[in-house]
């Protein structure tokens, strides 16, 4: 497109110079070439598109398209039309002949000079021919040249194509615009040299001189010249086509001795070679072992101060697959950086897993010049993104501007592969000094842990709180934790957690990657107050079990993993949210519906009060459950089904605490009742206690003997005979008036006989932590329990504490055993 917009703009340009300096082009023209000059004239159709009204040359009465002019010839012609510029280019070539006669050195003229020729696009080519031990020398006047790539085009629209000879070959060795650091090139065995000049170009010199020099014994040599701060761009000869089998081209640098360059390779191709090998040469000021020599695939010299040399070397190529060696790379100069000075020393010798990684982080690009910014291996190997290797110490410097412009990633492994030594053991997410100490940004640092397939989970413990980042609460913090689940064939992004939340923990399944990614420059001063701690826990089935205890400063949001794609299939989660005493939480879910569509199986979301076991099943497929007040700590368990395409399940869940109020229509009713209780009781006091008096006022009994009755006082081991202790004969579901007889309950002195019953005391002893198990997808099983070798999922439970199994409510019994019973006293007779 810049092209396109160059061309356009140069044609406009031109049309404005025609019409200011030429206003009749349709006159005669006259080229007269001296004898033995060996300079021809060609005009000819351009590669224009096709006019509407055709135009042709009129020479000697006759009308053609095309008119040669040979040395020695003098011919008159004129154009049909009046923009012959539009449809014809001339082409003027001089042939020199330094073979049998002496060169002309010096500077070249153009000949015929470019104001006795038409307007048209002119092109001037310099063929000079000489022997394979003379070396011939291109000087180019400023503002110098600068290479561009094939198909490119000048701003100005003025291009110098060079090119070399091997043998017959011809060899291209580039493209040229104008304003660059191309001062030399160097050649052996002829050159030919085409300057191209557009019809509007006012140009009446070449540019260039030619001189005689030595044999190179090589293809050429291109000098660079640096006068300040700036880049250069340069190719291998024939780029982007393959470079000349065994042959070797040299690059000379001239750089100022207060500035630095560097080298970085854009684009690299190599050959199939047969004999020797394709490699870059350095000749490099003050190196003890000049030439260094690199490979194409090595990271290339930076930081160098002074002049230097770099040239390519090709090989014997494969004569049935030959290849392609071809190379693109740019010097960078520039000062030197106060960094550039200081080394670094980064030890990574007791690291078995860590690798750092050093690289530019993305900018926009900018038409100006930018400094560039390399980082630097023993001060020396320089390019623009490096990576340190486990088990190696490295000492690294900067050669940069602006250090901002670098960031870094670093990763490592932690793992245990004997589960007997693995449990409870635990690691500590921390990023190792030798990093921090650097000047560059911590971008990334990512711990993979390898957990026993089957055998073991992972628990990540937090020094402070998270928060999970939601839209509803942005993290704002200068560092987050990236979570995700790595087991095979699944990954399962948990979500991004950062400083100042409500989770305390959280459990994963298998295989976790955590990433700790940075915000801001300054994070290294609030991680210190952030560590996590990862430990291996006893193995559970559900991907992952989020610990929350939320406060009455903010509301807390979670929603499920995967939350951009939805949460795969089958997969179950779990959050454990605890309640404070005397708080209420509210539970709410932001959306009435899910959206979800299950092709196979159901998908359920099950709250459980861990304090009563009392369990709520909710279909996600149908509407989701009000928001309501939970006054326990209690679980939130979701399963997935296997949902249709595009129907993901992704559910965000809100969790507020208030202070717990009673409810004063409870409280009226409790005193009503017990005032009326007291009344009745009363009542029935004041009717015994009169009635017992009646009875005073009458005259003695009269006894009466009756055979048949038994006069014995019922003994207590006849109402509670002895049973096993685990019958349950001494539970009464109910207990009629009929079946109480306390006045045989008395004794010899009148007073009462008091039995030891059986009473009901609520269960004291400690429950395991667990969350609740799903339905079944299949079938309704009367209860689904966790299997019972799979240990507790949370920490250690007490050593008296044994495992419990949740039932569902249709299933549930509603009878109420009696714990703590004593056995009933056995009195002898």
């Amino acid at each position: 497109m810049a092209g396109l917009n160059c061309g356009v703009t140069l044609t406009l340009l031109g049309v404005l110079l025609l019409g200011a300096t030429r206003p009749r082009e349709a006159g005669a023209f006259e080229i007269s070439l001296p004898h033995g000059s060996g300079t021809t004239v060609l005009i000819k159709p351009g590669p224009f598109t096709l006019p509407v009204k055709p135009c042709h040359i009129i020479t000697s009465g006759k009308y053609v398209t095309t008119l040669p002019i040979k040395s020695g010839e003098r011919k008159d012609f004129s154009f049909t039309c009046s923009s012959p510029q539009h449809h014809f280019v001339i082409e003027v070539q001089k042939d020199v002949d330094c073979m049998s006669g002496p060169c002309p050195f010096g500077e070249v003229a153009l000949q015929p000079p470019t104001s006795v020729l038409p307007t048209l696009n002119r092109t001037f080519i310099w063929d000079v021919h000489a022997h394979k031990s003379i070396g011939l020398e291109l000087q180019f006047a400023l503002p110098r040249l600068r290479q561009v790539g094939p198909g490119d085009s000048c701003p100005d629209g003025v291009t110098h194509s060079i090119s070399g000879h091997i043998d017959a070959a011809e060899v291209m060795i580039g493209t040229f615009c104008s304003n660059g650091t191309v001062s030399r090139i160097k050649m052996q065995e002829g050159v030919k040299m085409a300057l191209h000049l557009p019809w509007f170009h006012s140009r009446n010199v070449s540019g260039f001189s030619i001189a005689n020099r030595s044999s190179i014994k090589r293809l050429c040599i291109i000098e660079s010249v640096f006068e300040g701060e700036g880049s250069a761009t340069l190719m291998s000869a024939n780029y982007p086509d393959g470079f000349p089998e065994d042959e070797l081209m040299t690059w000379q640098f001239v750089i100022p001795a207060h500035l630095r360059a560097s080298v970085s390779f854009l684009h690299v191709n190599v050959s199939n070679c047969e004999k020797k090998e394709e490699r870059v040469e350095y000749y490099i000021p003050g190196s003890t072992t000049n030439p260094e020599v690199f490979k194409l695939s090595d990271k290339q010299p930076g930081n160098m101060a002074g002049n230097f040399n770099l040239s390519l070397q090709g090989c014997d190529q494969d004569a049935q697959n030959p290849g392609i060696l071809r190379l693109q790379f740019q010097v960078l100069v520039q000062r030197p950086q106060n960094e550039s000075t200081v080394t670094y020393v980064v030890d990574l010798s007791n690291e078995p897993t860590m690798s750092l990684t050093i690289e530019q982080r993305p900018l926009k690009q900018s038409r100006r010049f930018v400094p560039g910014c390399f980082v630097c291996l023993e001060s020396r190997t320089c390019s623009t993104n490096l990576t340190l290797t486990p088990r190696s110490k490295y000492k690294i410097s900067f050669l940069c501007d602006d250090l901002t412009r670098l960031w870094m990633r670093a990763e490592t492994t932690l793992g245990c592969t004997e589960h007997r030594y693995c449990h409870r053991r635990s690691f500590s997410l921390r990023v190792p000094r030798d990093i921090l100490q650097l000047p560059v940004q911590l971008r990334d640092f990512s711990w993979k842990l390898q957990v026993p397939k089957d055998r073991l989970s992972a628990a990540l413990v937090p020094a402070q709180k998270l928060q999970q980042h939601t839209q509803e609460r942005v993290c704002n913090a200068s560092f987050s934790y990236l979570v995700a689940s790595t087991s095979p064939g699944q990954d399962l992004y948990f979500g991004s957690f950062c400083s100042g939340g409500a989770i305390e923990q959280i459990q994963v399944k298998q295989n976790v990657l955590v990433t700790l990614r940075t915000y801001a420059p300054g994070f290294q001063q609030e991680f210190s107050k952030q560590g996590l701690t990862v430990s291996f826990i006893p193995y559970f089935k559900e991907e992952g079990i989020f610990t929350v205890t939320p406060d009455m400063k903010s509301k807390v949001y979670l929603r499920t993993p995967n939350w951009e794609q939805g949460l795969p299939s089958l997969t179950s989660v779990s959050w454990n949210i605890s309640v404070p005493p005397n708080q209420a939480a509210c539970l709410t879910f932001m959306k009435e519906r899910t959206g979800l569509v299950c092709q196979t199986g159901r998908a359920f979301m099950i709250i459980q009060e861990q304090r009563t076991k009392a369990e709520e099943v909710f279909s996600l497929e149908e509407v989701l459950p009000k928001p309501s007040f939970r006054h326990h700590n209690f679980w939130v368990n979701i399963s997935n089904c296997s949902p249709v395409s595009g129907k993901q399940l992704d559910l965000l869940l809100q969790v507020s605490l208030t202070p717990r109020t009673t409810d004063l229509t409870v409280v009226l009713i409790a005193v009503v009742g017990g005032g009326a209780f007291l009344l009745f009781a009363l009542g029935v006091t004041i009717c015994f206690v009169k009635k017992k008096k009646k009875k005073k006022n009458k005259g003695p009994a009269i006894g009466v003997y009756n055979g048949n009755v038994n006069t014995q006082i019922p003994m207590q081991p006849n109402m509670f005979p002895k049973v096993p202790k685990d019958s349950d004969a001494h539970v009464y579901a109910v207990i009629e008036d009929t079946m109480v007889y306390t006045h045989l309950l008395q004794d010899s002195n009148g007073s009462y006989v008091q039995p030891e019953v059986d009473t009901y005391r609520p269960f004291q002893g400690p429950t395991e932590d667990c969350p609740p198990s799903p339905p079944l997808p299949c079938s309704r099983a009367p209860t689904a329990k966790w299997p019972a070798e799979e240990p507790s999922t949370g920490f250690s439970p007490e050593p008296e504490s044994e495992p419990y199994t949740f039932s569902h409510p249709s299933n549930r019994n509603t009878d109420i055993p009696f714990l703590d019973a004593h056995e009933p006293v056995e009195t002898g007779e």
